[in-house]
């Protein structure tokens, strides 16, 4: 069972609100934690005269975005409890990236639906259903280019961890987590709620929900996925230390320990034959879920992968 951190967080941030109502996003340049719940959760708006030169700069009304960008004071008073709204899965999702909180300390649960489908450009985040009304007034201030439509945007755009490099900055979502070493290649990529607690290479994709542990290599189109939980959740899934993923492998739903490899092309999934070299009998792969010092490839003269001591 996951153990939540028992803390509560708390940020001043602005916020992109559409005139509809939409929160489109929140921008929290310096999220802090707080150890005690003392208020509870809550957002709400900031008078002027509590903000700073620099914040009062970015408030005001796009009328070409038919945006509003509005300055919010967001607490959250327990992270183990599920997210509320959009500002509230916003902090979270800083408080990764900023590195003040691991993946899978947080209470994640169900946070995709408390955001929408936004069209994020070099202009500001837009709502999809005007987008192109609104492109032909945004072209008056120069070229509109549209990176997505989804409910993430870009990291990048929100946080700029030390440390770390990024090949395509497209490929790396806000909540991902990347400790200070790690390299995430042109093709590798990190979801929300996810990522390396120590160096790392990345060059293939990690789904929300999993992480890597120090020296794990994962190889050009390799692939850790989380297995859904219901909805858009998904099951914690763990991959430890000094770890191997070959090109094309890829593991769904099986815990890996310490110093293991995955082979070219394998594929693991929970019930996936193996056969384990140190028994001599055929397993399922759930059966080495967590298991160090182990390798897993493929092997001419069997029928499934085969496991053996690494």
């Amino acid at each position: 069972m996951t153990q939540f951190l028992a803390a509560g967080a708390c940020a001043t941030g602005i916020a992109n609100i559409a005139a509809d109502g939409t929160v489109l996003d929140t921008w929290y340049p310096a999220p802090s934690l707080f150890d005690a719940p003392s208020t509870p959760s809550s957002t709400e708006r900031v008078s002027a005269r509590d903000l700073s030169d620099q914040f009062l700069n970015l408030v005001g009304m796009d009328r070409d975005r038919l945006v509003e960008m509005v300055p919010v004071r967001t607490t959250i008073a327990d992270l183990s409890q599920p997210p509320r709204d959009a500002h509230d899965v916003y902090l979270r999702l800083h408080l990764l990236s900023h590195r003040l909180v691991r993946p899978l300390e947080l209470n994640m649960h169900d946070c995709l639906t408390h955001l929408v489908p936004v069209v994020w450009t070099n202009k500001g985040p837009c709502l999809p259903d005007n987008f192109e009304y609104i492109r032909a007034k945004l072209r008056a201030r120069g070229q509109i280019h549209v990176y997505s439509i989804e409910r993430l945007p870009r990291m990048v755009d929100y946080v700029v961890p030390s440390g770390v490099s990024i090949a395509e900055a497209e490929r790396v979502r806000l909540g991902a987590y990347l400790a200070p070493g790690t390299s995430v290649l042109r093709e590798g990529y990190v979801s929300y709620n996810a990522g390396s607690l120590g160096p790392a290479r990345i060059e293939g994709r990690l789904s929300s929900a999993v992480t890597v542990d120090e020296g794990t290599d994962l190889s050009l189109s390799s692939a850790l996925m989380a297995s859904r939980a219901g909805g858009q959740n998904r099951e914690p899934m763990r991959i430890g230390r000094n770890c191997v993923l070959h090109p094309s492998a890829g593991v769904i739903g099986v815990d890996l320990g310490d110093r293991c490899e995955v082979g070219v092309n394998v594929m693991l999934e929970p019930t996936t034959a193996l056969f384990d070299s140190r028994t001599g009998r055929i397993i399922a792969a759930h059966e080495i879920s967590g298991q160090s010092d182990i390798a897993i490839c493929n092997e001419p003269h069997s029928a499934c992968p085969v496991l053996r001591p690494r």
